[in-house]
């Protein structure tokens, strides 16, 4: 039985890898006729809670998944993008599309500050350092009354406004869908190309990989400040989509949550990172009446995973080795035969 579901395994996997780009359409296809299809409040307001949790798992996966360093505080640069994008837009009349940048450039910044003192060190006193940011952040957030109006929050954030038209929660999905499709782009481009090689460089072996010459201090940085910013644009459109944000939302248990997905969709993997989010963003939503049992069911979940496969539900493979791979192997029928 065993020997069978691993060749069926191997055997989805290859298709998988033969087929990368008919996959990827076909995901992009679902993501874009499936809401608008069903056209329902609630089922629409999941989806957006999905695309939301995706950037967060995408952004944190290229920190902790592609770079191999812990981040514990991952919900503060979501707080910082929230908090940047509510206070421009609701006293300052910034539009979202501006907001968005914004928040982006503030949770970048933020990181690099964490970072240039902070990435230095390794392990789990790097992660232990996160997760003091991420509280320090909180409790800014909740004792700035001038600015963020502590624990009473910011109510009545503008909503997605074009033209003069607030965009319905139909529309505000697409949005949402766009700022995955986005940041799936970035991040997908990164890791296939010069920069993303000297990552894997680092994430392998740092000291062999400052040895051939890679900067590594300067690739985790920018690496470091690149996760922030997509993480700050999450929550520049979470403070548009909810209009109100307050700072038990950015908590440290919300960074646990974000780590539990990419650990439960496999650490350094895209397709990972979305499963991830998919899985423990509708799960929850199944079991409504088990709410308050949310944390040991994600806390059974990653242990269950853990035990069963450790690399994850998509980690461990490499779609375009495996690709190089079969193509290689029908090549070499194709010579044996001749």
């Amino acid at each position: 039985m065993k020997t069978n579901l691993s060749e069926l395994g191997s055997k989805v996997l290859s298709g998988w890898a033969m087929n990368q780009k008919w996959v990827t359409i076909g995901a992009l296809a679902l993501g874009v006729l499936v809401p608008p299809l069903v056209n329902k409040p609630y089922i629409t307001s999941i989806a957006i809670n999905c695309m939301i949790f995706t950037t967060l798992c995408l952004s944190l996966n290229l920190i902790t998944g592609f770079m191999n360093i812990t981040s514990l505080g991952h919900a503060a640069f979501y707080g910082v993008g929230a908090y940047t994008a509510a206070i421009l837009s609701s006293r300052l009349g910034i539009g979202f599309p501006f907001t968005f940048i914004a928040a982006m450039l503030t949770a970048a910044a933020a990181g690099l500050l964490l970072g240039l003192p902070s990435l230095h060190i390794q392990g789990r006193y790097l992660a232990i350092i996160t997760l003091g940011f991420c509280e320090i952040t909180r409790i800014i957030e909740l004792n700035w009354m001038s600015l963020t109006r502590g624990p009473l929050g910011i109510p009545n954030i503008p909503g997605f406004i074009i033209l003069g038209i607030k965009l319905k929660p139909i529309q505000r999905y697409f949005v949402a869908l766009g700022m995955v499709v986005f940041t799936i782009y970035v991040i997908h481009s990164i890791m296939n190309s010069r920069l993303g090689r000297a990552v894997a460089a680092v994430r392998d072996d740092q000291v062999a990989a400052a040895a051939i010459g890679v900067p590594v201090f300067r690739y985790k940085l920018l690496i470091f400040s690149i996760s922030s910013a997509f993480a700050g644009l999450a929550g520049a459109f979470y403070a548009h989509h909810i209009s109100f944000i307050a700072p038990q939302n950015f908590s440290f248990d919300q960074s646990i949550l974000y780590l539990s997905m990419i650990i439960l969709g496999g650490m350094g993997s895209i397709p990972g990172s979305i499963i991830g989010a998919l899985v423990l963003t509708i799960i929850p939503e199944l079991m409504r009446s088990l709410m308050e049992y949310r944390l040991i069911i994600y806390g059974l979940v990653i242990v269950i995973m853990l035990i069963i496969r450790p690399s994850g539900i998509c980690g461990g493979f490499n779609l375009k080795h495996i690709a190089q791979r079969n193509r290689f192997a029908a090549d070499t029928a194709r010579g044996s035969h001749g």
